[in-house]
């Protein structure tokens, strides 16, 4: 019990650390990058498509390597979810709803619906091959690509205010040795924290006798989309972006449908338990069919959307208690 109760606390400080972790070495790599000349639309694209993904990138290669390759698609899986759902009901609940372009969201739901049925297709064979996962890899730059072109007014302007805001800084923060530093230890913090957060699930699932599946699925992926969520409600409520906080949402979805779940697979090939991934990977293409169905027919996110969304995403325990 006690070896139980330890490592559920480390799997919570784990979540801690790599979310602030991942918060500096975003921060402080986009300074550094604006600093170099960067510009600013490469640097919102690159903050709203893989910025906050970074947690699910680290814990995919530390799974990977250590062998357990269910963590890696579990908490990929299981972020994707909650993105679409939890995270994308919580916007309109706390900051009030919005209207949306239905071409937007039509491409940026297409995109994403693809990358689940690549997904399927590979866990349904119980195992992932290198070749498998670096066609994933390969399949984010024609995503980015179409974030792009549909979201490239808003980050052209995301970009320009983060160049407004870099200007009011004072000589120390300008310093690009400063920035490299934190954003390395930013990223060794993360690294650190991901090793952490897979070491706990697999010590509770043994100690348990639950599947680290389950774990990472609802756990671990709930941990890390937290980023997601603080990211959107600043832009909506510091800025008013309702576009911004849509490119991330989904774009944080493709990104785990692809690099996130595909790198460690590409390190280290792993067998996969389709006992687990198959139906959850099925619910979580049923669930993002169904919220962008619901707002693309409506053409507005608004506290009715965000229960639904949400509503969605806690059916998903009824899997939790079938596999129990």
């Amino acid at each position: 019990m006690i070896v139980i109760i330890y490592a559920a606390l480390l799997l919570v400080v784990g979540l801690i650390i790599i979310a602030i972790s991942s918060e500096y070495a975003v921060k402080h790599s986009a300074i550094l990058a604006s600093l170099l000349g960067v510009s600013p639309l490469i640097i919102g694209l690159s903050l709203v498509s893989i910025g906050t993904d970074i947690p699910e990138i680290f814990n995919s290669i530390i799974s990977c390597a250590l062998g357990h390759g269910d963590i890696d698609v579990g908490d990929s899986v299981g972020s994707d979810l909650t993105q679409i759902t939890l995270i994308f009901g919580l916007v309109p609940i706390i900051c009030g709803g919005f209207l949306i372009k239905r071409k937007e969201i039509l491409i940026l739901g297409f995109c994403e619906i693809l990358s689940l049925i690549v997904i399927y297709a590979v866990v349904e064979k119980g195992y992932f091959t290198r070749i498998n996962a670096i066609i994933m890899i390969c399949s984010l730059p024609i995503y980015i690509w179409i974030i792009y072109h549909v979201s490239e007014d808003t980050l052209v302007e995301f970009g320009q205010e983060f160049a407004k805001d870099l200007e009011k800084m004072d000589k120390k923060a300008r310093n690009k040795i400063y920035h490299f530093i934190f954003a390395i230890i930013g990223f060794v913090g993360v690294a650190i924290s991901a090793y952490i957060v897979v070491q706990s699930i697999i010590t509770i699932a043994t100690e348990l006798y639950v599947h680290e599946y389950i774990i990472s699925f609802f756990i671990a992926a709930l941990g890390t989309s937290l980023p997601e969520l603080v990211v959107d409600v600043n832009a909506i409520k510091r800025r008013k972006e309702y576009k911004l906080a849509l490119g991330d949402i989904f774009g944080s979805c493709i990104v785990d449908s692809t690099l996130s779940i595909g790198i460690g697979q590409a390190l280290f090939p792993q067998v996969i338990s389709a006992e687990f991934a198959v139906p959850t990977v099925l619910y979580t293409l049923l669930a993002t069919i169904i919220v962008i169905t619901f707002v693309v027919v409506r053409k507005k996110v608004d506290k009715k959307a965000g229960i639904l969304f949400i509503a969605l995403y806690f059916v998903s325990y009824l899997l939790l208690f079938l596999w129990i």
